[in-house]
Parts: C-alpha cells; structure tokens; sequence
C-alpha cells in the first residue's frame, strides 16, 4: 500500500512540474532547451540587460536627453513680465503700463495674471506660435471694464519676443489697443516687454 501511495506521489509530483514548466514555457519566461550540463536555460526577461540587470534608468538632473522636459518648447513655463511704454505720446518712455504674471502653455494658450484693478478685469488669455529658432508671437484679449461696471469693450495685446540663450528670460515689442462693444479704436500705445522666469528657487524678491 505504501508502495502504491508513494508511486502515486511521484507521479502527481511529475505532472505538476510539466504543468508548471509548460505555462511557463508558453508565457516565454523559460526556454526549455537544455544547455551542454543538462540544465534548463532561464529565458531573460525582456526588460533586463546581458547579465540579468534591470534596464530601467534613473534619469539624472540636467539630462536633457532622457528628461520629458527636453521635448518642451522653451517658452513654456511661469514668467514675471512688464510692458514698458516706449515711443507714446503724453507717456514717458520707461513707464511701466502694465506688470504681473503670465503662464505660456504647451499647448499654444497663455495666461495673464495683470497688475489692473480686479474690478477693471486683472486676468486675460492668449494664443501664441513660435515664428523662428528664439522667437515667438503673441495674441492676447483682455476686456476692459468702465468705473462704473458697464463693460467697456476688449482689448487686444500682440507681443514679438525673443527668448534668451539659456531660457530664463525673454524681451521684445508689444502693441495695445483698445476698442469700444463697437468696434472702435479709443487707444492705442506700443512698447517693449520683458520678462523672468519663475522656478521653484524664486523667492518674493526676485519678482518684486
């Protein structure tokens, strides 16, 4: 009897490794050949190296190859901007008419968060499009607000910028006109803007 129980015992033992080597095999973990010593050949796994080591790579500061952020336009990200009056009549030049900060997006959208009272419309959207190697252009709407609360009529900002060789910074031209519900021109003025760059390291005084 207990020559038939440990009989059956091997045998269940056998099935249960051709069961398991065969799921194996069909799951590509395992090549079921048999090496020069008789042993079973391990299959390397599809994401390690020769010798068996994980390919997964830490991808280290500055290493712009491997970093997602190598493939973003380098106009993108968080700026502390000014527009400065430059060639206005009855304005000096070197006036700051209008500071704050703008976001420029990926996906060609920017955001402004302006220095004009909150009740005369502080924030603003535009599209933009890069026109060269350094080099962009910007459409931007605000609306404008009378004292009184009535909507005045919306404005439109266009900027030419170029930005710096190490991306921290940018400048260029801008116009401004503002136009009545109607359609009709009541302003204009033109200047140059710059702008900084805003990190994680930026404290209050640097965009003060």
């Amino acid at each position: 009897m207990k020559t038939m129980f440990r009989a059956l015992k091997v045998a269940l033992g056998v099935a249960l490794l051709v069961t398991v080597f065969a799921a194996l095999a069909n799951a590509q973990c395992v090549d079921l050949g048999v090496s020069k010593k008789g042993a079973l050949r391990l299959q390397r796994q599809s994401w390690t190296g020769k010798s068996g080591s994980a390919l997964f790579k830490l991808v280290a500061d500055g290493d712009a190859e491997a970093s997602p952020a190598a493939d973003r336009d380098p106009i993108v990200g968080f700026w502390r901007v000014d527009l400065i009056s430059e060639g206005n009549t009855g304005i000096p030049d070197g006036t700051v008419l209008d500071a704050g900060f703008t976001q420029w997006h990926s996906d060609g959208t920017e955001i402004l968060n302006s220095s004009r009272a909150p009740d005369t419309q502080s924030f603003c959207l535009g599209v933009w499009e890069k026109t060269g190697h350094s080099t962009y252009k910007l459409n931007h709407f605000p609306l404008s607000w009378n004292e009184d609360e009535t909507l005045l009529g919306p404005a439109n900002i266009r900027e030419e910028i170029t930005i710096s060789p190490d991306h921290n910074s940018y400048m260029g031209t801008f116009t401004l006109d503002q136009y009545n519900t109607g359609g009709n021109k009541l302003a204009h003025v033109a200047g140059r803007v710059q702008a900084k760059r805003i990190t994680v390291k930026t404290t209050i005084t640097d965009v003060l």
